[in-house]
């Protein structure tokens, strides 16, 4: 059995479950009108915009959000810094929910989804010089990895013997420090950085404030920063709902490294635009200029308030400095797939009803099996009486 983690034991069917069911129903209905009217149906995409909002929030920034459990593995496993073990499984669950759905949204997303299983025969179609066909082997892969991660979670709530129970955890930390550990920080690695490099080809239709070689790297230090920051505003947000003492003691070392990989970002992005003269651009681009601003400024207050000691002590404060950098996280993506985006022609795009209703019904699922899984299995961290 863990000594860090346990199972929450509150009512499964409160008032937010039932209003998060309600709005993953409602997602499930144009879900279904989607996939029996057609894609036409429910989505404003067009030509011009062939990525919508489904590809930018629940694939390119969804998986950003669920990096907690990558972010933590860098700083418990190749760090070496066990103090912050007992927050990994929350942050695994997280991640294995956002991959899992943001894979759904991909089905969603697709035109002829019924050829989705050509994927899987390599020799059959196969575009070995694809960086989107890096990202989906890697997301897969990593989907698996994170689900095997939680195993010892699972296996234990299962009804066998303590010495059985003992011999299965054993062979699952085998497991995981040899083969699954190693996966689990490569292939985010990989595939985070692979995200941005989706853009690379964009050249003049996406905005030179945000086309540059290097969004691999910004993409990576980001997702990053925004893995240490889901895993504060989650703690957080469970020691409220759930009446548990906050884990401040942990998240205020967490909220450090917020701050340091949120200022590498901010050097990395001036130096850029620096080097490739677009300083004067980001101040006379009209409504870009705007998101640009709010962009820089949602990673630069968190990242530099975060530095400071009394920022780190109080549950509000970490709250909102860590909601900020995860804002600040997501504008990013967004500006760099959607809002900086501009393919000519007078084409234009703003998601329709359906398209949000059916990204908020897969954001309502991931609430939902959160609450099913951390009140079924031990996934938070023990409670401390001796930390507030």
């Amino acid at each position: 059995m863990s000594k860090d983690c346990e199972v929450v034991n509150r009512k499964l069917f409160t008032k937010p479950f039932m209003f998060f069911l309600l709005l993953f129903l409602i997602g499930m209905y144009f879900t279904a009108v989607r996939f029996f009217k057609g894609i036409g149906a429910v989505s404003a995409m067009s030509d011009g915009y062939p990525w919508g909002v489904w590809i930018t929030y629940d694939v390119v920034t969804g998986m950003a959000l669920a990096c907690g459990g990558y972010s933590l593995a860098i700083l418990v496993y190749a760090l070496n810094n066990w103090k912050y073990h007992p927050l990994v499984r929350s942050g695994l669950l997280t991640g294995a929910f956002g991959y899992t759905l943001g894979g759904l949204a991909v089905i969603v997303d697709l035109g002829r989804y019924w050829n989705v299983w050509e994927f899987f025969v390599p020799w059959k179609h196969w575009n070995t010089n694809s960086v989107l066909l890096e990202v989906a082997i890697c997301v897969m892969t990593y989907t698996t990895v994170l689900w095997i991660e939680l195993l010892p979670a699972i296996v234990e709530r299962f009804n066998m013997s303590e010495e059985t129970k003992q011999k299965v955890q054993r062979f699952l930390d085998k497991l995981l420090l040899y083969f699954i550990i190693p996966l689990g920080i490569t292939l985010p690695t990989m595939h985070q950085s692979s995200l941005g490099s989706l853009q690379l080809i964009s050249t003049v239709k996406l905005s030179p404030m945000w086309h540059t070689i290097l969004l691999p790297l910004l993409f990576l230090i980001s997702c990053i920063g925004m893995g240490y920051a889901i895993v504060v505003a989650e703690s957080l947000l469970s020691s409220l709902f759930f009446g548990r003492p906050y884990e401040t003691h942990l998240l205020k070392g967490l909220a450090k490294y917020v701050a340091y990989l949120g200022l590498a970002w901010l050097v990395v992005r001036f130096a850029d635009l620096a080097y490739r003269g677009q300083l004067v651009n980001t101040l006379n681009s009209g409504m870009l200029t705007f998101s640009f601003v709010i962009e820089i400024l949602l990673f630069a207050i968190p990242s530099i308030l975060l530095l400071f000691s009394n920022f780190r002590s109080t549950p509000r404060r970490l709250f909102i400095l860590a909601f900020l950098f995860l804002f600040g996280g997501c504008l990013y993506r967004f500006n760099v797939f959607l809002i900086g985006w501009d393919p000519g022609n007078n084409w234009v795009y703003f998601p329709s009803f359906a398209e949000l209703m059916i990204t908020i019904g897969l954001v309502s699922l991931e609430v939902l099996l959160y609450l099913i899984f951390v009140k079924t299995f031990p996934i938070l961290p023990k409670v401390h009486k001796s930390h507030g």
